[in-house]
């Protein structure tokens, strides 16, 4: 079946099951006529499943996990629980602490906010978060990328003193040596490039879409 009738059936936009295809939580084969994805029954299963567990706020990565066989649904769902009572900790605080300046009737242009930030400094050193959790783990998306392309640059850069030096060893023309050292700086100037598209659907919010139905 095609992707808009998988659409109606899961009821997940077919962004999200592009996304679930890129995440490799899902293969649909190819029509070997046209080439399109011809999606299965199985494949309308699995997005069901998908969208549950996502609903649940389980992790890509642990799905992905339990699709592989490398964790078991019960395994991830015992760790999800008690991810979810530190959470339910973190904003039963972040409650009492809303609760107090509601209590106190304080309008903002007198609201002592340094007093207040003293003491949320305090509850964070003893466990609580005030900080988006989604953000946080945006930024831990930006670590791979970003070290990957400064190993690719340094190599690119070994690479092209090598290629200058033996130019200059060999004392050849420069329009020879400036031709030759275009191949490693497009290529950096690509993996910039790369970086930049991929900062850009992070910041996008891969999984944030991914949650929405």
């Amino acid at each position: 079946m095609k992707i808009n009738e998988v659409e109606q059936l899961a009821g997940i936009p077919k962004k999200n099951i592009r996304f679930y295809e890129k995440e490799g939580l899902l293969s649909p084969r190819r029509n070997s006529e046209n080439g399109y994805r011809d999606y299965s029954d199985i494949d309308v299963s699995r997005l069901r499943q998908i969208k549950l567990l996502r609903k649940l706020a389980v992790p890509i990565v642990e799905i992905r996990q339990m699709l592989s066989g490398s964790l078991t649904m019960a395994d991830a769902l015992r760790r999800h629980l008690i991810l979810l009572e530190r959470e339910e900790k973190n904003i039963k605080q972040i409650q009492l602490f809303c609760s107090r300046l509601l209590d106190r009737e304080t309008a903002l242009d007198t609201l002592d906010a340094e007093s207040y930030l003293r003491e949320m400094e305090q509850m964070e050193q003893e466990g609580v978060s005030f900080m988006n959790i989604g953000k946080q783990d945006r930024k831990k998306k930006y670590i791979a990328p970003i070290v990957v392309t400064a190993l690719v640059l340094g190599l690119l850069g070994w690479l092209l003193g090598i290629i200058l030096w033996g130019f200059s060893v060999e004392h050849a023309p420069i329009f020879v040596v400036a031709l030759v050292a275009l191949i490693p700086i497009a290529v950096g100037v690509g993996a910039v490039l790369a970086l930049i598209q991929r900062i850009k659907e992070i910041q996008g919010g891969e999984e944030d879409a991914a949650g929405k139905y």
